[in-house]
């Protein structure tokens, strides 16, 4: 477009200077130091023109350089040559060859030209052609800045200089038909018409608006006239992706309905319409807005609706994957709206009949959730209620709910208590207040009962050894500060006829790639049999105290902890025990007993076990009952065969140890390097 509206302009001027010279003889050179004509300056410009053939002149024009400003062309230079002559109808006709060199995109860079001027039908007509790409205007004579544009298998990047007063972004790849008619105006253009995409590619400064393997058409309007440059665009697209700020979309085969009106200026771009029409996954209406830096400035949805799995399939699932949700399986629909301005969210509201919804990690799945919320920053709004058949979070199933909401002055509130049925016990939210505005602060609170939850239910869910017992508990704050979730109070697990206490949890990034639990753990009076029986250790008989301080996990694996573990009122361990925690400890047996005596007794005696772990990074600091110059004391043994175990290794690598653990509560062989 940029290409043919210059030339013509170019060309006409040209064209009548040279043909108000030409009659008076041939073999003549023009030159001028500054042309100018309908926007357009030539510098240092040279035009000779010699007899040809059968009454035919020819001309050649040089130009250093040719500028363009209102259609991005600056410093371009150009050569023409070809054969000029004058038909029976009085009209003057060009054919010939164009060179520009430095036009945006390369544009014409050796090119085929044909011009036809009328000066009885008041027309000029210009034709260019380059392989398959063909550009053709036609203009009146007695108004140059009016032009009528056919455009074929134009590559999109030689638009670069036609767009770059309305759009600092950049086509890469892809080609484009089109029939538009244009003006110049001062020192803008107003251009419109319809147009036909291929493959079209394009990305901004950025980052925010972005397009790749682009098909379809429509219609195209641009104003480049006033302070701020406008586009609007009512078009049917299909195949390849589109990012749209935080609006990204894998296009289908089929026509999806694109509609937009957008200005710009100094960088900063406002889509004050968007209309977005997928029949079979997505409707949206709303506007968006960016800064010079490409940071999204507002977000105003004022009707969505969404049908899955394909919704989420062509434009959710971008979205979804950075907040840590990936490879989700969905199902059903949802209907909302949603507004979002550089302070924050100012409302949003859903509604569902029906909707499913597993994150393809376990950490969040519901099946038929129904109802909906309804949220806004100020004032008040209508209560709703939500509820769902089952929801899981971390792969713990909690059975059918139904809550009702209310907003309030920023703040969306559980209006009474919610029961949640959770592994043949019950998780009861006594009261919940959630603050989605906070971004920084004190988004949610809440408090919790835990009762009756089955152990070994809960373990299967986790992935570990199933053990009996019942989870208990109370909760009377848990509170969501920016991305950390911190729990007052405890759980308490009874498990193995004693108690495993948990305090001072803290979950961060809970749907993050990498989510980082912290808390203390407390074991008392733990029965060993039970225990050992489960993890197939080997059987101790006895009961275990100890601690996990400073837990630290980051995406469910060990990172720090100081762990104690102690047996201190003694009982008796088999010969499978001794062997397994002693290559877990990385020891050996002291007191002069050897193997083959060992193996003569199915089980000892033994007065205390302690145990000792301190986890930084990648390294496991040990230590036991007492310590001597051969090492530390893991066991001491009671009466005869009088046993000792001694663990020699002070510093265990970490994936060693979990190797040795895995191997013992497998019924393996520990590997000891």
């Amino acid at each position: 477009m940029s290409c043919i509206s210059s030339c013509r302009g170019i060309v006409l001027g040209v064209a009548l200077w040279v043909l108000a010279s030409a009659p008076a003889r041939a073999d003549t050179v023009l030159a001028a130091r500054v042309f100018a004509v309908a926007g357009v300056e030539l510098r240092n410009v040279q035009a000779r023109i010699s007899e040809g053939d059968a009454g035919t002149l020819k001309l050649e024009l040089q130009a250093e350089q040719a500028d363009l400003p209102m259609l991005g062309w600056r410093r371009v230079g150009l050569h023409v040559q070809g054969v000029l002559r004058r038909d029976a109808d009085l009209r003057w006709l060009f054919e010939g060859d164009a060179q520009a060199s430095g036009a945006p995109g390369g544009a014409f860079s050796d090119a085929s030209l044909s011009l036809v001027v009328d000066q009885a039908a008041n027309n000029l007509q210009v034709d260019i052609g380059q392989g398959k790409t063909q550009a053709s205007t036609a203009l009146p004579l007695d108004q140059p800045s009016h032009a009528q544009i056919s455009l074929h298998h134009l590559p999109a990047a030689w638009l670069q200089g036609l767009l770059a007063k309305a759009w600092s972004g950049r086509f890469k790849s892809g080609q484009l038909d089109a029939e538009l008619a244009l003006d110049v105006i001062g020192s803008g253009l107003q251009a419109s018409g319809q147009f036909n995409l291929d493959g079209i590619g394009f990305d901004s400064p950025g980052g925010n608006l972005a397009g790749q393997a682009l098909s379809g058409g429509g219609l195209l309007g641009i104003d480049t006239t006033g302070t701020q440059s406008r586009i609007e665009l009512d078009a049917s697209l299909r195949g390849g992706e589109l990012l749209l700020g935080p609006l990204y979309a894998r296009l289908p085969d089929h026509p999806v309905q694109l509609g937009l009106n957008a200005a710009a200026h100094a960088g900063a771009i406002e889509l004050s319409r968007l209309h977005v029409a997928d029949a079979d996954a997505l409707q949206l209406d709303g506007s968006l807005g960016f800064d010079a830096k490409g940071s999204l400035q507002k977000l105003h949805l004022a009707h969505i609706e969404a049908h899955f799995p394909a919704a989420y399939q062509r434009y959710g699932q971008a979205w979804l994957a950075g907040l840590g949700l990936r490879d989700a399986r969905t199902a059903g629909a949802l209907e909302g709206s949603l507004d979002l301005e550089p302070a924050g969210l100012r409302s949003f509201a859903f509604h569902t009949d029906g909707f499913d919804f597993v994150d393809g990690g376990g950490r969040l799945g519901v099946s038929q959730l129904r109802g909906g919320l309804d949220w806004s920053a100020q004032g008040e709004r209508p209560d709703t209620t939500l509820g769902w058949r089952s929801l899981s979070l971390y792969r713990l199933e909690h059975g059918a709910a139904q809550g009702r909401w209310l907003s309030r002055d920023g703040q969306l509130s559980l209006q009474q208590p919610l029961d949640l049925p959770l592994l043949n016990g019950h998780v009861r939210v006594n009261e919940l207040e959630w603050r989605p505005a906070a971004a920084n602060g004190k988004r949610l609170s809440t408090s919790l009962a835990v009762t009756g939850v089955d152990m070994a239910a809960f373990s299967r869910a986790l992935g570990w050894p199933a053990f009996p017992g019942t989870l208990g508990g109370a909760i009377p704050s848990l509170r969501w500060v920016g991305d950390r979730i911190e729990l007052q109070g405890g759980l308490s697990v009874h498990v193995f006829d004693g108690f495993v206490d948990i305090t001072r949890l803290a979950l961060q990034q809970p749907f993050g790639n990498s989510p980082v639990l912290t808390g203390d753990v407390h074991l008392n009076q733990l029965d060993l049999a039970a225990m050992t029986s489960v993890f197939d250790f080997g059987s101790i008989t006895g009961r275990l105290d100890g601690e996990v301080e400073q837990l630290r996990l980051v995406d469910w694996n060990p990172v720090a902890f100081k762990a104690s573990l102690r047996a201190d009122g003694g009982g008796r361990i088999s010969q499978r025990a001794v062997n397994n925690l002693t290559t877990v400890g990385g020891g050996g047996i002291a007191g002069g007993l050897q193997g083959t005596m060992l193996r003569l007794f199915k089980t000892f005696g033994y007065k205390r076990i302690g145990l000792n772990c301190v986890l930084q990074g990648d390294v496991c600091q040990m230590s036991g009952l007492e310590s001597s110059g051969d090492g530390y004391t893991i066991l001491a043994g009671s009466g005869l065969p009088h046993l000792q175990v001694i663990g020699h290794q002070n510093r265990v690598d970490w994936p060693t140890l979990v190797r040795r653990l895995k191997a013992a509560t497998a019924g393996a062989t520990p590997e000891i390097r």
